[in-house]
């Protein structure tokens, strides 16, 4: 029979429960998918705003929003459109009932356990479909999952709990790194926006005077080949700064310090067709860039709630 079986809240900085259906089974495969929900938790915010991790005989969705995180578990043959309905019904109603500053400030776990009865009330008409689908319209869903499908959360991703190395885990050593594209950084500072911006303008120029340098090639006026290169790989380096900046990778500190050298060796060869305060510019702003791109880090480690 396929029906969700529970659901939580969850704060996505720190893996805090905000609150949680109380009907847990007591069963050997609800106890799994317990611990499945704590490693969950504690790395939220490492993983896309909606996802789904699959237990065999069960399924974890989650969606998140404005720091908070809206998880459930059913079982493996629940349909995903009334899944993440659900989640959504509970994230609107969530949002209505409580504001963000008491959710940001919360300091014990599950201090809004009474938006149960809610949990309840919802659940009890998901697992009801019948009477469900005269009362909601879930084209609009279907529509939206078809578009952005959850991302499919693997056990090699989820790593291990409490020090207990997960039995997939072994198998999937090599696969570990595979989480690093969806590592989320630090919220960006002003600086950082900055960097970004200025970074763009210094890849736009180069990109303008290596077309003008095309153009002097092409009506024979002795132009530099090389100078079309280096200006065009200024372009690159600069652009890259941007990704570095904005998105999590693997050797994120190591790139972004072989980026800026390979701008200061543009724009050495470019010596001829820079002034001083025109080299001086491009190569302070990919040293600031660079600085940004150190200093906004992936998120730390959640601490360990009991969830």
């Amino acid at each position: 029979m396929s029906m969700i079986l529970s659901a939580s809240v969850i704060r996505v900085r720190d893996g805090l429960p905000l609150s949680a259906s109380t009907d847990y089974e007591q069963s050997s495969g609800m106890q799994e998918c317990r611990k499945y929900f704590k490693m969950l938790s504690r790395k939220l915010s490492q993983f896309p705003d909606r996802c789904t991790l699959k237990t065999g005989r069960y399924n974890i969705n989650f969606i998140s929003s404005l720091g908070v995180s809206y998880m459930m578990l059913c079982t493996e043959n629940y349909p995903n459109v009334l899944a993440f309905s659900f989640l959504d019904e509970l994230q609107k109603e969530f949002i209505t009932t409580y504001n963000m500053m008491k959710t940001n400030t919360a300091v014990r776990p599950y201090c809004f356990i009474e938006f149960d009865n809610f949990i309840q009330r919802t659940k009890q008409r998901y697992n009801n479909p019948r009477s469900l689908s005269t009362k909601i319209n879930l084209s609009d869903m279907q529509m939206e999952i078809k578009l952005r499908p959850p991302y499919q959360i693997s056990m090699c991703e989820l790593g291990s709990a409490n020090g207990v190395t997960s039995a997939f885990s072994v198998d999937c050593k090599g696969a570990g790194k595979i989480s690093s594209a969806h590592q989320r950084l630090e919220p960006a500072t002003l600086s950082g926006i900055v960097a970004f911006i200025l970074s763009l303008l210094c890849g736009a120029l180069n990109l303008i005077r290596g077309f003008h340098a095309i153009e002097s090639l092409l009506q024979s006026d002795g132009e530099d080949f090389n100078y079309i290169i280096a200006f065009f790989l200024g372009t690159a380096a600069c652009l890259y700064q941007c990704y570095l900046l904005v998105y999590y990778t693997g050797w994120r500190n190591v790139k972004s310090f072989l980026t800026f050298g390979l701008i200061c060796l543009c724009n050495m060869y470019l010596y001829e067709l820079r002034n001083l305060w025109q080299l001086f510019f491009h190569v302070t702003v990919g040293a600031f860039v660079t600085l940004q791109i150190w200093l906004r880090q992936a998120q730390g480690k959640a601490p360990d709630y009991d969830v």
